[in-house]
């Protein structure tokens, strides 16, 4: 059996669509639908049963599964030592972090990089999800929790502090006993963020929901309610208004990590220190009263 083959299988039963699976694997669906039944009718067994919910591994399917994972995880093991050894200044470095981080700051200083050597292509996911390092979705991860795994080299690099605020127009006739927030989706109602605003607020009647801080940004600005929002923008705009001025900060920790195999590579090694000054000159603007 060939390995794209294993590692399709692998990424349909992970993701449970093809759609899904063509978009992790950088292919188009039909590809990945006829890489599917060639492997399928090659080994005369069905893998993967499709239902109205999507794709479901069958049993042969299941005892696939564990070798088929176990072959990712030394083909991935391999890539990595292999960039990993890479000593040029040049080549991809895949970069991912909040969206409230990606373009004021990290942005800015990958251009600058760039700018300082040419060769190195950057790709920036603002992602909701957490990318994996161990599958190399990312080099380099810019995250508001510490990081798990024993392979991932990790610092804290700063803090972020954040407050609650609201448009002027909205708060002259907002009824505060019951007032309207701007939160996150169900699936990160786990986060610190969104505990502190049910603390601070447990009247408060949710009229938006949103895991992009950036809608969280706008909403309030055009008056949809109280959102929690960075202080490094919120203070510097007009059209906000810090809704509990005694209220303290809620603070969430800024930490990078690369996998262990890879953060020796020149162009990582690069990027990482050029991220980690950066966070350190800004720390006053990203932690006032820190």
């Amino acid at each position: 059996m060939q390995w794209d083959d294993l590692h399709t299988f692998l990424e349909i039963a992970r993701q449970g669509r093809l759609s899904g699976a063509a978009r992790a694997l950088k292919l188009t669906q039909p590809t990945v639908g006829r890489r599917l039944a060639a492997m399928e009718e090659t080994l005369g067994a069905k893998l993967l049963q499709r239902t109205p919910d999507g794709f479901v591994l069958t049993p042969i399917g299941e005892s696939v599964l564990a070798n088929a994972e176990r072959m990712e995880q030394e083909a991935l093991a391999a890539e990595r030592l292999i960039f990993g050894g890479d000593i040029k200044m040049e080549g991809d470095v895949r970069v991912t972090t909040v969206d409230t981080l990606a373009s004021q700051f990290v942005t800015p200083t990958l251009i600058a990089l760039q700018k300082d050597h040419p060769n190195i292509n950057v790709e920036l996911a603002p992602a909701t999800q957490a990318l994996s390092l161990a599958r190399r979705e990312a080099d380099i991860a810019i995250r508001m929790a510490p990081f798990t795994g024993n392979q991932i080299v990790a610092r804290k690099i700063g803090a972020i502090a954040l407050n609650f605020f609201a448009s002027a127009d909205y708060l002259r006739g907002a009824d505060m006993d019951a007032p309207q927030l701007i939160t996150v989706m169900d699936d990160q109602a786990h986060l610190p963020e969104a505990v502190w605003m049910e603390k601070q607020f447990p009247n408060g009647k949710i009229k938006m929901r949103s895991n992009s801080r950036e809608v969280f940004f706008w909403a309030a600005v055009t008056g949809g309610g109280i959102a929690l929002l960075p202080r490094f923008r919120a203070d510097q705009d007009d059209r906000l208004v810090r809704v509990l001025p005694e209220s303290p900060d809620l603070k969430r920790d800024i930490w990078l990590g690369v996998h262990s195999d890879m953060r020796q590579t020149p162009r990582i090694r690069a990027t990482m220190d050029a991220l980690i000054a950066m966070f350190e000159e800004n720390a006053p603007l990203l932690n006032p009263d820190g």
